[in-house]
């Protein structure tokens, strides 16, 4: 790593249950944002190894947290989102920005359309942890105190995650914007590159000229 790209903001990718970190790699690599890149792997989930100090959405935070060396920008996928939301609210000032597709946030579905995913993942991940299939932790009343710029992507075409839990974060978060994509899935990052692109540049953008 140069000593540029050393002061620049770290970049960091957060996969979603089922664990893939390339997910996120075609908007990794076409990203301006010089910043150095990791794509976050899960233990015990999508393949990898087991750790037996994970137990809980917050221990996947504080893991991340961990590899925080300096000012970071998060980007989550699905449960990654839940994820990402713990370590802003654990660590602010540590955090410039967030990029958000299509995760429940950890906040109370009922009325919000979203399909059940539950019983048919843990049919297709048997050796997946079970603590995360019973998680129903609820971060609605905190949110209000993440103040960090923070980018909502949907499609509209997302039944595990519908653009009316997007909506509701947008009104939860103090300084987020949503964006929906028509004809997006669940897997909109990596289908649909071309389409979110432009708007995690702008966002950047915007971001990165607040004040820290």
């Amino acid at each position: 790593m140069s000593i540029e790209e050393s002061r620049l903001e770290q970049l960091f990718f957060l996969p979603g249950a089922a664990g893939d970190a390339s997910l996120w790699q075609p908007v990794a690599a076409r990203l301006s944002h010089r910043g150095p890149r990791e794509l976050v792997t899960w233990p015990g989930f999508g393949g990898a190894p087991p750790d037996p100090t994970v137990g809980g959405l917050e221990d996947l935070a504080q893991r991340v947290l961990r590899r925080l060396t300096g000012p970071a920008i998060l980007f989550a996928q699905s449960m990654g989102g839940i994820v990402a939301l713990r370590v802003a609210l654990s660590a602010p000032a540590r955090v410039r920005a967030l990029v958000l597709s299509v995760t429940s946030g950890g906040i109370d579905l009922t009325g919000l359309g979203a399909v059940d995913w539950r019983p048919e993942f843990a049919r297709n991940n048997p050796d997946s942890p079970r603590w995360f299939l019973d998680a129903r932790a609820d971060l609605t009343s905190e949110l209000q105190r993440i103040h960090l710029p923070t980018l909502l992507l949907w499609g509209d075409a997302d039944p595990l995650s519908p653009p009316s839990i997007g909506q509701r974060l947008n009104a939860l978060l103090p300084n987020a914007e949503l964006a929906v994509i028509p004809g997006g899935t669940h897997d909109l990052v990596a289908e649909r590159a071309d389409e979110v692109l432009p708007h995690i540049e702008r966002h950047l953008r915007r971001a990165l000229t607040e004040p820290a």
